[in-house]
């Protein structure tokens, strides 16, 4: 009777997930990566050219311009910041929604719905996944985990990669697994294509590589009297094969347009100064390449995201402001922002694995490894990317360990089915009610969602901001407030992807934070900004992060969606 009932349970949780993230995005303003995002989108389909960010892959912005196509949009090629500038993607985005006669409202929201595509992608295959494992209980529970996480709804609402790369690991691995276990051609194809699929959401999806390599190395070790390595590493091979013979036909069509002299200069310009020269100077070399030139285009957009990770980013982090990045960035949002019954889970099931380990010699866990590849997968997955982003130099939001929350959630899924039916169900509905409730009351502000122990999304700014809590989100909302409230002049500092002058008209002045003639009256400060100029400097940084230090005297007199602060000075 349950298993009858099952799909249909999916479909209502799906269902409630999808109603909230529409309902919750629609009154959001464009965030700071949306804006480069949707005009690169559109701009890719209609004019066949990759000259704006290509250090992300394009499917996701293809999927957010398709309903584009249908609206009238108004496209400055004359633009200089599509003419003349060097991946003038912080220009172009704001001229093309808010300068041009375009309405950005409808583009955003038109755009937003396209990309919640992967989203219902995304809890489709989890669920799938979940129920081939262990049974339709725990694929409702995995899927549960998944589409009521408040930090999932938060950016499966926008036109970001961060769930796209959820999806990607999670399929990828999926047919990686499906052809260890089965293998024949099909599975091999399945698999070579969800690779491909892969590189062409996210440039962290490169991961799988190692990933791979790691499980088969593993798996010839415990299982190497009846391991064929040599026809593993064929099919890795043969894998890679078909996944890149797939991105050269989705990227030769995204330069089919863009000068190849123009495409060579932008790419010198990117990477001549790149740390291993070798690798800068072989891609520059493949762009006047006629064959070459889609793969010159992947790999420069793959060996800008290794040098700004490398690079590292400003961020502000428990008080403190830092160009590199901390060891504790990861663990502690992770600890702030993911729901207290979530926690509870993975402690409960932390704890039960340990106390098995402990009871288990090396030559049964070989044993248990042969037994459950895909657990191993996922485990050693979570491993890879937790390390490579704690040891890595770029702190900006919780949502860059994202891909690795499907994976956390099939494991507590599977762990909590064996237990006792008398402690399951009891505990399980407590826990499941408890996360509703906080999924629930955080709407509309997914991406301000901090839990309990951080004192809610209220208190959220003292410990983190950026992507965690303030992307410019809240600007529209800002807007209503000064009209409701009769404000006819009001300073603003607006960290987003919105245009104050859009939104406020004359209305709107911009706030200088060292301005001394401006501290009366009205002001507004995005959390990002506000935070990040009260701060203590550390590790060598040596830019100013006191300017905002005097309002620490002021109490805001509201905050708007918890991610701009509202004062009135006299």
């Amino acid at each position: 009777m349950f298993q009858s009932k099952s799909n249909l349970i999916a479909i209502a949780i799906v269902a409630v997930a999808v109603a909230l993230a529409i309902f919750s995005v629609k009154d959001d303003s464009i965030t700071t990566d949306e804006s480069p995002h949707i005009s690169a989108g559109y701009s890719y389909l209609t004019q066949k050219d990759m000259r704006l960010n290509p250090e992300h892959p394009p499917l996701i912005k293809d999927l957010a311009a398709l309903p584009l196509l249908f609206q009238k949009i108004n496209f400055d090629a004359e633009h200089s910041s599509w003419k003349k500038e060097v991946n003038g993607q912080w220009a172009f985005g704001p001229h093309f929604l808010y300068e041009s006669g375009n309405n950005p409202n409808a583009i955003a929201f038109s755009a937003r719905l396209a990309v919640m595509l992967i989203f219902i992608l995304l809890c489709w295959f989890i669920y799938r996944w979940g129920k081939e494992k262990y049974g339709p209980w725990a694929g409702l529970l995995a899927l549960f985990l998944t589409a009521l996480s408040p930090n999932i709804i938060a950016h499966a609402r926008y036109v970001t990669t961060d769930v796209g790369a959820a999806l990607g690991f999670l399929a990828a691995i999926y047919f990686f697994i499906k052809f260890i276990n089965r293998p024949s051609k099909k599975n091999l194809i399945y698999a070579g294509l969800a690779f491909g699929l892969a590189q062409l959401l996210k440039f962290s999806l490169i991961l799988l590589v190692p990933l791979y390599i790691f499980v088969l190395a593993v798996l010839y070790f415990v299982k190497h009297q009846v391991f064929d390595i040599k026809r593993s590493a064929a099919s890795l091979l043969a894998i890679l094969i078909i996944g890149y013979g797939l991105v050269w036909p989705v990227y030769q069509f995204h330069v089919w347009n863009y000068p190849p002299e123009r495409q060579k200069s932008d790419t010198v310009f990117h990477l001549t100064n790149y740390p291993f020269k070798p690798a800068g100077q072989l891609v520059i070399k493949m762009t006047d390449k006629p064959l070459l030139r889609p793969y010159a285009q992947y790999l420069l957009g793959l060996l800008m995201v290794f040098q700004r990770t490398g690079g590292g980013n400003t961020t502000y982090f428990m008080g403190e402001v830092a160009s590199v990045a901390w060891k504790g960035y990861f663990p502690t949002v992770y600890a702030l922002k993911e729901p207290v019954p979530v926690l509870i889970l993975i402690i409960i099931v932390l704890a039960g694995a340990l106390i098995r380990i402990s009871k288990t010699n090396i030559r049964n866990l070989g044993f248990w490894i042969s037994q459950n590849t895909a657990e191993f997968t996922w485990l050693s997955f979570i491993v890879l990317y937790w390390g490579t982003s704690i040891t890595g130099n770029l702190n900006i939001g919780l949502r860059h360990v994202l891909p690795t929350f499907p994976f956390i959630y099939l494991l507590i899924a599977g762990q909590i089915k064996k237990w006792a039916r008398i402690i399951r169900f009891p505990v399980m509905g407590v826990i499941m009610l408890w996360l509703i409730m906080e999924t629930v009351a955080v709407f509309p502000n997914y991406l301000a969602y901090f839990n309990e122990a951080a004192g809610g999304p209220g208190n959220g700014y003292k410990y983190v901001t950026d992507s965690n809590l303030d992307w410019g989100q809240d600007l529209k909302r800002l807007a209503r407030y000064v009209e409701e409230n009769k404000i006819d002049k009001i300073k603003l500092d607006y960290f987003g992807g919105g245009s104050p002058q859009y939104y406020l008209g004359d209305k709107y002045e911009k706030l200088d934070a060292g301005n001394v003639n401006q501290r009366h009256g009205w002001l507004a400060i995005s959390a990002t900004l506000l935070q990040g100029g009260r701060a203590v400097a550390v590790r060598g940084f040596d830019k100013n992060t006191i300017y905002y230090k005097w309002l620490d005297n002021y109490e805001p007199i509201t905050k708007i969606g918890y991610s701009i602060f509202v004062y009135k000075l006299d």
